[in-house]
């Protein structure tokens, strides 16, 4: 896996490289400075697997860098890495398109989990309370990674869950979804957008609208990132479970 890692704090950088490098031997990190540096690295070399962009740039806002790159290279993965842990940082970074949201307070080991969802194609979105600034202590949260297309019911889900030592706060099978919504909610929390649902699904663009609509009733939400946080808020891990993802 090579990694672009991003941020202009010289100490930082070489810490999170370090941490993020010992991941796996397989692990290749390049460190960038600055935006400009970023730009030209990617311009340079295509074989990334991962971006990791802190939002404090000295030469630009790494939001504006954020909504760039996806733009630019919307196959590669942008996960936002920051000192910030405020909610309206993690909804506007996710609603940008960015696959994760890591605080900088975050453990190594969740850190490291929260990477390896990302790269399995889930999004990683930290624990926190909703329309609130507040900062709750750091506990890793799984968004649903993949029910698969034809998947069971949601009840499946907290199965696994449950198996694997976490509990649902809120109780996903109390969300009442047919199979059908269900499937769409897994593709969604990929941030996979209409066209490709409906082509996975074998279905309509205006169905998946329909089913999109229906599973933001059901949660409460009004758009697809509070989709996501949402879902993230409702899987909290027990005491010493090991963290994982749900396919």
């Amino acid at each position: 896996m090579r990694v672009l890692l991003i941020d202009d704090h010289p100490l930082i950088l070489a810490a999170l490289q370090t941490v993020i490098q010992g991941l796996g031997e397989d692990v290749q990190v390049l460190g960038a400075d600055s935006a400009s540096s970023a730009r030209e690295t990617l311009k340079a070399r295509q074989d990334f697997d991962l971006v990791l962009l802190d939002l404090n740039l000295g030469d630009a806002s790494g939001f504006d860098v954020l909504e760039e790159f996806r733009s630019q290279y919307p196959s590669l993965p942008v996960v936002v890495i920051s000192a910030s842990d405020r909610a309206s940082d993690v909804i506007r970074a996710i609603d940008q398109g960015a696959m994760g949201f890591i605080p900088k307070r975050t453990s190594n080991d969740v850190l490291a989990q929260a990477l390896k969802l990302v790269m399995s194609g889930g999004i990683y979105v930290p624990p926190m309370s909703l329309g609130s600034d507040a900062a709750p202590e750091p506990e890793p949260v799984a968004v649903v990674e993949s029910a698969g297309p034809g998947s069971a019911k949601l009840q499946q889900v907290q199965a696994l869950a449950s198996q694997a030592g976490y509990q649902t706060t809120a109780g996903l099978e109390s969300l009442q979804l047919t199979p059908r919504q269900t499937d769409v909610l897994a593709l969604l929390l990929q941030g996979k957008p209409n066209k490709i649902i409906a082509r996975e699904l074998g279905v309509s663009v205006e169905t998946i609208k329909d089913h999109v609509a229906a599973v933001l009733k059901a949660l409460g939400v009004s758009s697809r990132t509070q989709a996501v946080l949402a879902v993230g808020q409702m899987v909290q891990r027990q005491p010493n479970a090991a963290f994982t993802t749900f396919r």
